[in-house]
């Protein structure tokens, strides 16, 4: 069967999502993008993606007219809401504490630190349930808290002689299905910060997708410069 213009959007978008997960390099992305802007029919379009899993489910069928789902943290919130917790807090006295990588938050996580520090960080965690409050103390001590830009967080923390807050924010918006995430607590002679950050595979991620976005838009200008017929469509070419 013929394809359509919009089947053909369609495999570059799963191109697209591809590379920036790392399963194709940009080599091979370019090859199969070109292919496919190239396809006249279904069959040859089906192979550019067959070892191809669209992020976070199975490959779409070609015709298919649903939007690609989300890369990043946003693509999986929802499987990262439930199941026991890992841990409910933390403690440091004249030293420091840290929960990172693949770890579940309890709905009540209180960690305190004093004369020493430590850091706490959401973007590769799972939580336990939908609405997570984690209560930080400091006395003469620092909490540092890092969460993805998609993740709702609310600060309501107090600093006497201290601060209690938001770092930077990086541009974002937040996601719909995210669990809710209160910060209280007080920093007395010490600091809580709050930073959404996105963690260094992500960044690399979106970077991927970036450049796979601009190669797909510079292989979309050359075929239109060509022409259906691939022999170039300027006044040039008709020249003897």
């Amino acid at each position: 069967m013929r394809a359509s213009d919009a089947e053909r959007e369609r495999i570059a978008e799963l191109l697209r999502e591809a590379v920036a997960e790392g399963r194709l390099d940009m080599d091979e992305f370019d090859q199969r993008l070109e292919t496919a802007y190239k396809a006249r029919t279904r069959g040859e379009l089906e192979p550019l993606v067959q070892d191809l899993p669209a992020p976070g489910s199975a490959v779409a069928p070609v015709g298919s007219s649903a939007p690609a789902p989300l890369g990043g943290s946003a693509a999986n919130w929802p499987a990262r809401i439930g199941g026991p917790a890992t841990s409910t807090g933390g403690f440091a006295l004249w030293g420091g504490f840290n929960r990172r990588g693949r770890w579940t938050v309890a709905r009540k996580f209180t960690a305190f630190a004093m004369w020493g520090g430590g850091e706490i960080d959401l973007r590769d965690a799972h939580f336990e349930d939908r609405e997570t409050v984690i209560r930080c103390f400091t006395i003469m001590g620092g909490i540092h808290v890092t969460a993805p830009p998609e993740l709702n967080v609310e600060v309501r923390g107090i600093g006497i002689m201290g601060g209690f807050g938001e770092g930077s924010n990086e541009d974002g918006e937040i996601a719909p299905d995210s669990p809710r995430v209160r910060i209280t607590g007080f920093a007395l002679m010490g600091g809580v910060g709050v930073e959404r950050k996105r963690t260094k595979a992500e960044r690399r991620r979106l970077k991927e997708a970036k450049e796979a976005k601009e190669a797909e838009l510079e292989a979309r200008r050359r075929r239109e410069l060509e022409g259906p017929d691939g022999g170039g469509s300027g006044e040039g070419s008709k020249k003897l």
